[in-house]
């Protein structure tokens, strides 16, 4: 008997099968290997000997994790894809597709056709360790998550490209008390998303479909939502029971016509040169050079602690804090002098609100009787929740809160780090207020939960995998890197032998580097002043904070309770109430609360926001999702000027006017990117030649999924993926030709020193006739100018003569593009500065949102703007700014007409009492890192704060919420100072 061997070792899992001359399945397994690859292969290949021992035998290797051990053994290899697909072609070969989700890999090997493979290849977001982190972050196993998925009513928009995305998307909604089943459903959408747009890009998915790997064989949640989203009838979609093991079945196949014979002994002396450690490569300097100096750096620390006081009989009066934090859930009692009578952290496991509620009954029930609450105030992404259920006095926003905290044990404080399990937050503080507020946008790969996930990777405590770190001799260099990037180094790093305290030490290393350069930006240690503390549970970690001090090179102050401290600042601001009772729920009523959680679609306008009311005892309410207060209040706001409002309703008011004519050449405008101003000309030069005009609809989901399958970059902002929707909407209501030029220029505005716009909204008619199927319809995309009103109608004459229109009609048509053109931008800097006089009348606070002109869409900005508006800040835009009639003098090339728009309003800004400027920058907007620093730079010139928000297709205004309320506060501060 001869037997074949296929030996898959992936990302995270190890997979072998050994098939008999018949190509029978006669042993197979599949577990993980939490990095330790060699020692459970050695392990599962001594089950093996008694069925392998003195049989001839073929082996091949394949997998991700598999060509290191090929190169040092010298087994033959095969490239996964091609193992998979031999196995397919062998077992199944009517199928066209192929979709594959392994532990870190995700593939669609289209078959049909030219055999097309596509891979992910910078990110794991959307495979099964993404599945795994979502699943620990709602507190269930997987085969949990995979039945609440299955009793799901709702679906939220989640990001699924990176599990950072997404744990901001989850997070919010798990503190607004979300159910988790809706939540579970909509984590595996997000997967089927990530994978049909981001691998499929824009290439057809056929059927039949075969479903392989880990997560789509034991989740069957998952395998649900891939066909009712791919549309697939129960015989197109093939879900195999061997669908984990088909890279490793490959691989035996491939084994059988390798023509490498072996026998068992052969195949283990083969092994055994695997198993030893290659030489390792030398390390960074050791964290502590000693056990003395690392007892004199705890002692240091020590000392930097809170007073405590005894909560069992305890009869005055307590102020209580509580951070309901990301990941985690903190609580501080405090009495009149500030001593700490109880505390508790802990991982909020889905369930916040039960978690404190939980820590009540225990402080009511160790407390003495006499004891009086006399305030309770929340911090953190929960706070509004856990303090509409508990009635909480106040909430405060979180840098204040740790702000507070960090001013007890340093009143001098200038800088303030607070790094937790997914978020980062940096804070300058200048004369005594919150100046300057940084936190992570896109990775987490300086956070704790980033630690934790290589921890459990390599089958550790965190706490354990923390203290290994501090004696290592020698920490690898793994720079500041995303973790997928670093999970690469890490299995690099064990090949050539390094130790997991040498991995340990590096990690921290690198959480530090990535906290200072990454989102600090540090470019010098004085930059962060003299007086520096440090917070959160990811501090705790004394390697982190060893690393932290040594790169600084210079010492920080570090609290005991640095894991504790938004609670405890928290508990610091109740006391500052002032009050004599507190209105948070007593001991008798929390033993009768209940809460309920549903689902809801907003019908009061057009962004349709995706609530969740929460219902509490006596009938109170928390309604979360809301971008504005009608849900709430039923009114649309508090009649504060919004200019980002006032443009959306006045380009939809025009897109949806219908033509004069009532029949003639219908034309199709699709409404993005630049067509937000540009129709002001657009649809008047069309209607005066008597077309039929029809603009696509407003921006919504369903817009987007008509053409999100022929997006073939993952990476392109989404304003440009939003087009490809657009433009298949034009097609559904019967354009006969789509208009969407190719425009270098945009009107020169004599702001800068050019007028071009941006590669992607000049020259994506190219990307969408390159990628979709018009079905018939022309594209109509000429290459045009509008500042050259001469050239402008020659050039459309040659694109339009086709149609029977000739230069004396183009001419006028123009010229109806122009003047309206013309009024829009007169009526725009009119209404800015109606707006302007308004706040200066009634006193209140001004915030330019400086964007680009796609920036408006709803769906874009998810009603930022609105948000804002609640807040109690009149909005304006960067184009509701006249310009300052002369041109700023700047450090880079003023080149770009949205770029000369920014810096205009900047300009502006420091020339105005009262008001800030908040920045929009869209995911994947390349030149919008020129902007970003150039804007902050002026407006810190003129004393100005500057505030950044990165926003994407996904809803993330539980951030954008403390972004902007730290804002205000700050300019609350700086009043206060004046005065």
């Amino acid at each position: 008997m001869e037997y074949k061997l296929g030996i898959d070792i992936g990302s995270t899992t190890l997979k072998l099968v050994v098939l008999d001359e018949r190509n029978k399945i006669v042993y197979k397994s599949y577990e993980r290997h939490f990095s330790q690859v060699r020692t459970l292969l050695a392990k599962r290949m001594g089950e093996l000997k008694k069925l392998l021992e003195g049989k001839p035998l073929q082996v091949a290797l394949a997998g991700s994790a598999a060509l290191g051990v090929s190169e040092e053994t010298g087994l033959p290899f095969v490239q996964e894809v091609f193992a998979a697909t031999q196995a397919v072609r062998a077992l199944y070969p009517q199928v066209n597709t192929v979709i594959e989700l392994g532990g870190e890999d995700a593939k669609i090997i289209f078959l049909k056709g030219a055999p097309e493979e596509r891979m992910n290849s910078t990110c794991a977001g959307g495979t099964g360790s993404f599945i795994d982190q979502m699943a620990a972050l709602l507190g269930v196993e997987l085969d949990e998550l995979d039945a609440l998925s299955l009793k799901a009513e709702s679906i939220y928009p989640i990001a699924s490209r990176c599990g950072v995305f997404a744990k901001t998307d989850i997070q919010p909604l798990i503190n607004d008390g979300a159910r988790k089943e809706d939540l579970a459903a909509s984590i595996f959408q997000a997967v089927v998303n990530q994978t049909i747009s981001g691998l499929a890009q824009g290439r057809p998915i056929e059927p039949p479909v075969l479903f392989l790997g880990g997560p789509l064989s034991f989740l069957k949640g998952l395998g649900a939502l891939f066909c009712k989203t791919l549309k697939l009838k129960t015989n197109e979609a093939i879900f195999p029971e061997t669908a984990r093991y088909f890279v490793a079945l490959g691989a035996a196949i491939y084994a059988g016509g390798a023509g490498q014979q072996m026998d068992y002994a052969q195949l283990m002396r083969h092994l055994d040169t695997a198993s030893r450690p290659a030489r390792r490569l030398e390390g960074l300097e050791p964290l502590f050079a000693s056990e003395r100096e690392y007892a004199a750096f705890a002692a240091r620390h020590e000392r930097a602690d809170a007073p405590h006081g005894r909560l069992e009989g305890f009869s005055g009066v307590g102020y209580l804090g509580i951070d309901a934090g990301s990941t985690t859930t903190k609580l501080a009692l405090i009495d009149g002098e500030g001593r700490i009578l109880y505390s508790h952290y802990c991982r909020n496991e889905g369930d916040p609100l039960g978690v404190v509620i939980e820590q009540m009954k225990k402080i009511y029930a160790t407390a003495g009787k006499e004891m009086r609450l006399a305030g309770a105030a929340v911090t953190g992404y929960g706070e509004q929740f856990i303090g509409g259920a508990l009635r909480c006095d106040a909430g405060v926003v979180e840098t204040v809160a740790h702000y507070t905290a960090a001013r007890y044990f340093n009143p001098k404080v200038s800088f303030v780090i607070d790094i937790g399990g997914q978020d980062m937050k940096c804070f300058r503080i200048r004369d005594g207020a919150v100046d300057d507020v940084l936190l992570n946008e896109a990775c987490s790969s300086g956070c704790g939960s980033f630690l934790e996930t290589f921890a459990g990777s390599m089958g550790y405590a965190i706490g354990d995998f923390a203290k290994e770190g501090l004696f290592a001799t020698q920490p690898v260099n793994l720079g500041t890197r995303c973790t997928v990037f670093m999970n690469s180094s890490v299995k690099q790093a064990q090949k050539e032998g390094a130790s997991v305290a040498d991995i340990s030490a590096g990690l921290s290393i690198s959480i530090v580097k990535n906290a200072l350069y990454k989102v600090i930006k540090v470019h010098d240690a004085a930059e962060l002043g003299e007086a520096i503390v440090v917070q959160g549970g990811t501090f705790l970690n004394d390697s982190v904070l060893r690393a932290f001090e040594k790169e600084l090179g210079k010492e920080v102050v570090r609290p005991r309770i640095a894991e504790l401290m938004g609670a405890f600042g928290a508990a610091l601001y109740a006391r500052a109430l002032g009050r004599e009772q507190s209105d948070i729920l007593t001991a008798q009523e929390l033993e009768s609360f209940t809460h309920t959680a549903r689902p809801l679609t907003c019908q009061g306008c057009a962004n349709h926001c995706r609530l969740t009311v929460n219902t509490f005892p006596g009938g109170r309410k928390y309604i979360a999702g809301n971008r504005c207060e009608r849900p709430v209040t039923g009114e649309k706001g508090g009649g504060l000027p919004n200019l980002f409002r006032y443009k959306y309703e006045k380009v939809l008011e025009l897109a949806q006017t219908p033509s004069p004519a009532a029949s003639g050449l219908k034309v199709g405008l699709p409404l993005g990117l630049n067509f937000y101003e540009t129709l002001y000309f657009w649809k008047p030069f069309f209607e005066s030649l008597g077309c039929q005009v029809l603009v696509s609809g407003p921006s919504a989901r369903n817009i987007y999924y008509k053409g999100y399958q022929t997006i073939p970059s993952d990476t392109v902002c989404y304003p440009a993926k939003l087009m490809h929707g657009h433009v298949q909407d034009l097609m559904d209501r019967g354009a006969q030709v789509i208009f969407y030029p190719c425009m270098t220029y945009n009107f020169e505005e004599g702001m800068g020193d050019n007028c071009y716009n941006c590669p992607v909204v000049a020259y994506y008619p190219e990307v969408i006739a390159g990628n979709m199927n018009l079905a018939g319809r022309q594209l109509m995309m000429p290459y045009i100018s509008l500042n050259d009103r001469d050239f402008f109608i020659r050039r459309m004459e040659e694109e339009l003569a086709a149609f029977g229109f000739g230069q004396k009609a183009i001419a006028v048509a123009a010229d109806a593009g122009y003047a309206s053109q013309r009024a829009y931008r007169e009526a725009l800097f009119a209404r800015g500065d109606a707006a302007l006089q308004k706040a200066r009348e009634t006193g209140s606070k001004v915030l330019i949102l400086a964007g680009r002109p796609y920036h408006i869409d709803p769906l874009i900005n998810h009603g930022i703007e609105l948000l804002m508006s609640s807040l109690g800040f009149t909005v304006v835009s960067e184009d509701s700014i006249r310009p300052l009639g002369d041109k700023a003098r700047l450090d880079v090339l003023n080149q770009w007409t949205y770029h000369a728009r920014m810096y205009n309003a900047a300009r502006a800004c420091c020339q105005m009492e009262d008001t800030a400027l908040v920045q929009l920058v869209s995911f994947g907007c390349g030149i919008d890192a020129i902007t970003t620093d150039e804007v902050k730079a002026i407006l810190s010139r003129g004393n100005r704060l500057y505030t950044q928000l990165k926003i994407d297709e996904i809803n993330n205004l539980g951030a954008v919420k403390i972004r902007l309320r730290s804002l205000l506060a700050a300019m609350e501060e700086r009043e206060k100072q004046k005065r």
